[in-house]
């Protein structure tokens, strides 16, 4: 009878969350496997953000911030907790949300329905800035003309470059993004495959863009997918779950796959991927791509002309394969003779008319 107790009572025991050792577990953590309950996830996952925030040195007091917001679960879950950091830590931040409307019928238009629930929710500035106004283009039309194929490639470029300038036009000192671990471990392994070196050897910082005009940061570097869907799931969060009805043939998609086979495997795997990318050194003798301005609008390019300059004009043209895949010499400008005067390089962002493609 004694022993039969004694069984129960440790098989009870062992059914406790193993961090409080109080309340049932019910999750198991996709990072170390601990079976831990509601309340400590939450304590942990916000924590260990925190912690990326305060060592790398993240953020001033008084910055205005711009959160990337796309309606999903990484720039809600940002958002939420980044919200929620600034009150219980005072950092002393102006945090704002900025959308991009890229013109996809059927996906953003309705996922930025969430962000502007969010904007309420959550009691944050909303900017909204479209591929319409900007280029006058939506993907739609870009699909339409070039197909299924390398869409995402025009779509990274300019959105990419419709943050900066949205960034701008909030007059903010930092732009955050939702990448998360899982994100940063499928580029180091895609500039891997491409043999990119350039990016290989900034794809994993945690800020970018430091020698711009408005530095980019990361602070989910080290943050599981996993985790912030059951982050979002458990905290009830209003986000936007569908994919992009267009990316279902990106190249990064077998990277992701091949990714999540190696965290069924062994799940510290995406944070080793991530510390092989951090360990890379490039030899002195390897040349680099040189930084320049872009000759038609001013904006960053280590090329005549920037990739957006190039994607767009190429549009424009009827021509839109004219800017797809690697830029070799000064190519990407040696074909327009009716090229610009160079931009000055203090001219503001907001009146820039593309940006590069500088991850």
């Amino acid at each position: 009878m004694e022993a039969s107790e004694a069984k129960s009572k440790k098989q009870g025991a062992s059914r406790l969350c193993c961090l409080c050792n109080q309340r049932r577990p019910v999750l198991k953590r996709p990072k170390t496997l601990q079976q831990i309950c509601k309340e400590c996830f939450y304590e942990v996952f916000e924590e260990e953000i925190h912690q990326v925030i305060v060592k790398n040195g993240l953020f001033k007091s008084g910055e205005r911030v711009a959160i990337g917001a796309s309606g999903g679960k990484d720039s809600t879950v940002l958002a939420y907790v980044l919200s929620e950091l600034n009150r219980r830590h005072s950092y002393g931040l102006d945090l704002f949300l900025l959308s991009i409307d890229e013109g996809i019928t059927g996906y953003r238009d309705d996922s930025l329905e969430t962000v502007k629930r969010n904007e309420l929710q959550y009691g944050l500035p909303l900017q909204i800035l479209s591929y319409k106004d900007l280029y006058g283009w939506t993907m739609d039309d870009i699909v339409k003309m070039i197909g299924l194929k390398n869409n995402c490639t025009f779509c990274g470029v300019f959105r990419r470059q419709a943050l900066d300038r949205g960034a701008a036009l909030l007059k903010v000192d930092k732009l955050v993004t939702g990448h998360n671990a899982d994100d940063i471990a499928e580029t180091v392994l895609l500039n891997i495959l491409r043999g990119d070196i350039a990016r290989l050897s900034r794809c994993t910082s945690i800020t970018t863009g430091e020698d711009g005009p408005i530095p980019r940061c990361k602070p989910f570097k080290y943050t599981y997918e996993k985790e912030i869907v059951m982050y979002a799931y458990f905290k009830k969060l209003d986000y936007f779950s569908t994919e992009c009805i267009y990316s279902p043939n990106a190249y990064r998609g077998f990277a992701r796959e091949f990714i999540k086979d190696l965290e069924r495997l062994r799940p510290r795997a995406i944070l080793d991927i991530i510390k092989s990318g951090e360990d890379f050194r490039i030899a002195t003798t390897t040349k680099m791509p040189e930084q320049g301005t872009c000759e038609r609008c001013g904006y960053i390019s280590s090329q005549k002309w920037c990739k957006a300059c190039v994607l767009l004009d190429g549009l424009n043209r009827g021509l839109p394969k004219m800017g797809i895949g690697r830029a070799r010499g000064g190519a990407n400008g040696d074909h327009h003779k009716e090229t610009k005067k160079p931009a000055s390089a203090g001219r503001s962002l907001e009146s820039k008319q593309c940006g590069s493609l500088d991850f």
